[in-house]
């Protein structure tokens, strides 16, 4: 599957999978913009992100971290 920055949710889950330990608010906007830039199935242009995206995608993965520890 083909992700762009447009697929808050899937990216979320997809980092969730990579990193299960990490929380994903401890991060800083650049290392979460690394991570996703560096899945395998990201075929998007880098420079299209922005804050709202980022934050977005942290959030998700939030939601993924959150429920693995209930």
């Amino acid at each position: 599957m083909r992700l762009e920055w447009r697929d808050s949710e899937e990216i979320g889950i997809r980092l969730f999978e990579k990193y299960p330990d990490t929380d994903p608010l401890t991060l800083r906007f650049t290392d979460l913009h690394q991570r996703v830039t560096d899945l395998s199935e990201f075929e998007d242009d880098p420079k299209d992100s922005n804050e709202g995206i980022l934050e977005a995608i942290q959030m998700a993965w939030h939601e993924e971290y959150q429920d693995a520890a209930d």
